[in-house]
């Protein structure tokens, strides 16, 4: 177990320093920021913004129904970090297995004592933890600006909403994983790992429109319903399910890519 561990790590560490070493991630990461800040201004703070249309009620004497605006512009603005994330994450993802593809390497991955598995793993865990950095700076300044909130946004909430962008990240991206192990086109990766989490992302629609039993099945593989739900501030245990059965979906799949890869050049 120990053996284990400590290749994951090491597999963990060599992933997440391919990640700041790279000036492409840093641009990823300043795209990323520019957007979200972008968003942040105009929900908050544009002629159309929460706080303008609160200012336009209390003009006119609207007080009924009263309007949390931290509230409001919580949900809005992780809702719009979730559409975000649908551009970014397959961009992230779409590197973990084709760039050992070109570069030779996958094979000694597919050939060495490490299991695949625990390749899988670590290199999941590195984009994870560089995605986790992309969005913790989105909270500090949100609690910041929030911090005169009256009344006061709940910590439990904000925590909980990112938790959920983050927890959905790694699905995306376990998912983006097994995607980029089957080619050794980083844009195909790109490409059909977007296409993937758009029907994910858009599955809801369809099981409304179909209904029944069988729509109620389909709704439950939702990205957007569970992860509306997490921020919204309901902790809903099938949700994070979920999320879950999508990260471990992603890393079977990823590892036996990686040992049909081994058998075939076996």
């Amino acid at each position: 177990m120990g053996i284990v561990l400590s290749n994951i790590i090491a597999i963990y560490r060599r992933e997440l320093q391919s990640y700041f070493a790279s000036p492409f991630a840093y641009i990823i990461a300043g795209v990323f920021w520019l957007l979200s800040g972008f968003f942040f201004v105009s929900i908050l703070l544009s002629p159309e913004g929460l706080i303008a249309q609160v200012a336009v009620r209390d003009q006119v004497g609207i007080t009924e129904p009263p309007i949390d605006v931290a509230y409001q512009f919580l949900t809005v603005f992780l809702g719009v970090l979730g559409s975000l994330a649908l551009f970014v994450l397959p961009i992230l993802s779409m590197g973990l297995y084709t760039e050992e593809r070109k570069r030779g390497t996958i094979e000694l991955l597919a050939t060495s004592p490490v299991t695949n598995w625990a390749v899988a793993l670590g290199k999941l865990l590195g984009v994870v933890t560089f995605f986790t950095t992309l969005v913790l700076p989105l909270l500090v300044y949100q609690a910041i600006a929030l911090s005169a909130a009256d009344p006061p946004v709940s910590p439990t909430v904000m925590l909980l909403g990112h938790f959920a962008l983050i927890l959905m990240g790694a699905a995306i991206l376990s998912l983006g994983m097994f995607i980029s192990s089957l080619t050794d086109s980083t844009i195909l990766a790109a490409i059909l790992t977007f296409g993937l989490i758009l029907l994910l992302w858009v599955v809801d629609l369809v099981a409304n429109a179909i209904g029944g039993p069988v729509g109620n099945a389909l709704s439950h593989l939702s990205l957007v319903k569970n992860y509306t739900n997490l921020t919204q501030g309901i902790v809903d245990s099938s949700s994070l399910i979920v999320f879950l059965s999508y990260i471990v979906l992603g890393l079977f799949l990823t590892a036996q890519s990686i040992e049909a890869f081994r058998f075939q050049r076996s």
